[in-house]
């Protein structure tokens, strides 16, 4: 017999919708609907990428400590940001991958290089994916845990987008003195544009597509059985990234010191010497520790996991149990009432809406009244206990018995039309009869009348079904017991 038990919601890893899956399995309008948003966005972010290089209005330069920045602005990347991160990776490195070696081949980047330099926001966004499929964690940023989440991401991320500035400093022979400044703005306008208009625009849209994808769960890509390997990327890409841009930082700052240190006094420069291989003993040091960090970063996570599998599986043990003892009755181990009520109206609802057939069966055993006078209630407990064997023996695993009340059960009979029912029904009624209950005046015999309603589209509530199927089993009573009325006979 079925058993349905209760699941325990958990936060979940972020999953993507499946390009196959949405025209296999979505409706119409959500396949046009969603493959015409699309190509608009990819077009967008070709057209704002070709106009950022005809317009020039690619950054914005900043004087920030007496230093001057070359802020990026580009408008492609909040909306491909927004597409992996809604939808998942490929929806959004696509267009942007697209858009960036659109407008690279359009400034006459070789192509081998712009291959290349296209490839650095994908990379990015790479970044970000993971670590929503690695850490159970919403991605409505409406909250501060969220938000402070999407942040530390978005900052690791924009350190992976802006190595296409090295690619670009490189092919356009950009001066050593300018790397720093430019590299450095590329970064920074990366992280804040993904902060301060991806985010806003996210926490908008998040919760009514958090809705639509738990709605619609065939079109998400499964998710990963097992974390870990997903966590272990993770954690190598934010070591990785802030290694780099520490890395990558000291180095453009080197190559800049050394070439306004020409002319100064030797004392000075080396003072300056002195300064720069501190600061390159302080980097190597502070890389061991990032690399330490992310090792023990990596076996604290496990050693948590562990210990909240185990958590999450006593309590999930202790929850079956609590759902069973609330919902069996304690004499036959049958489902009780309770749990009757909420399996016809569901059953209902799927037969209602799939248009399947489905059937009641009503049974009560006769005069059980005189058996309890005659032979005592723990005798008729044990014929209780005896019919509700036989009807787990005959029920099928998709069937749900249950003891209704007193000495009366019903059995709900998913995909049963009324041969199935009566044949069902007739086979309890002849097995029980056959059945001997031993008792101090000897063994003897009971027997049980049955009445079957089968599921009726026209009516309006589960209850016109129950009561159907009440009316059955009082016509079997008042034409003598011991007998299945069937549909056809109450129609009669």
């Amino acid at each position: 017999m079925r058993n349905t038990q209760p699941s325990i919601d958990l936060p979940q890893m972020a999953r993507a919708v499946s390009i196959r899956r949405l025209f296999r399995h979505g409706d119409r309008r959500e396949k046009l609907s969603i493959t015409a948003l699309w190509l608009a966005s990819l077009a967008a972010s070709i057209g704002l990428g070709l106009a950022s290089v005809i317009y020039k209005w690619s950054g914005l330069p900043v004087q920030l400590g007496g230093a001057e920045l070359y802020i990026t602005v580009y408008p492609p990347l909040v909306i491909c940001l927004l597409w992996t991160l809604t939808c998942g990776w490929w929806w959004g490195a696509i267009p942007a991958y697209l858009a960036t070696l659109t407008l690279s081949l359009y400034g006459g980047m070789p192509l081998p290089w712009a291959l290349m330099f296209s490839a650095a926001n994908p990379l990015g966004f790479a970044v970000m994916g993971l670590g929503y499929r690695a850490i159970a964690i919403s991605r409505n940023l409406t909250s501060i845990g969220a938000m402070l989440f999407y942040v530390q991401l978005s900052f690791v991320a924009a350190i992976f987008s802006s190595s296409g500035a090295l690619v670009w400093c490189y092919t356009n022979r950009i001066d050593s003195t300018a790397l720093l400044p430019i590299w450095q703005g590329w970064w920074l306008g990366a992280f804040l544009q993904s902060v301060f208009l991806s985010a806003p625009v996210m926490a908008v849209l998040w919760p009514r597509l958090e809705r639509w994808q738990h709605a619609r769960p065939q079109l998400l890509v499964d998710a990963g059985a097992d974390p870990r390997g997903s966590v272990l990327r993770l954690l190598g890409c934010v070591a990785i990234g802030v290694l780099v841009y520490g890395f990558v930082t000291l180095k453009l700052a080197d190559n800049l010191l050394q070439v306004q240190a020409a002319g100064i006094p030797a004392a000075l420069a080396r003072s300056l010497d002195v300064a720069r291989d501190t600061t390159w003993a302080f980097y190597w040091v502070f890389a061991l520790i990032i690399v330490f960090i992310a090792f023990f970063g990596y076996h604290m996570f496990i050693h948590w996991q562990t210990l909240t599998n185990k958590l999450l599986s006593d309590l999930r043990h202790a929850n079956q149990r609590l759902y069973l003892l609330a919902g069996t009755d304690s004499l036959t181990g049958l489902h009780n009432r309770r749990v009757a009520d909420e399996r016809i109206a569901s059953e209902w609802q799927r037969a209602q809406r799939l248009g399947l057939q489905a059937a009641l069966v009503m049974i009560d055993i006769d005069h059980f009244k005189q058996i309890n006078d005659r032979h005592g209630h723990p005798t008729g407990d044990e014929a209780i206990r005896i019919l509700a064997s036989e009807i787990r023996a005959l029920s099928r695993e998709i069937d749900s018995a249950c003891r209704y009340g007193g000495e009366e059960f019903l059995i709900i009979l998913p995909q049963a039309d009324a041969e199935g029912a009566y044949t069902f029904a007739e086979r309890l009624r002849t097995s029980v009869a056959a059945i001997p209950v031993p008792s101090e005046h000897g063994p003897f015999h009971f027997t049980v009348s049955v009445g079957i309603a089968l599921f009726d589209a026209e009516e309006s509530s589960h209850d016109a079904w129950i009561e159907r199927s009440d009316s059955a089993l009082y016509q079997a009573k008042r034409e003598g017991r011991n007998r299945v009325v069937s549909p056809a006979a109450v129609a009669v």
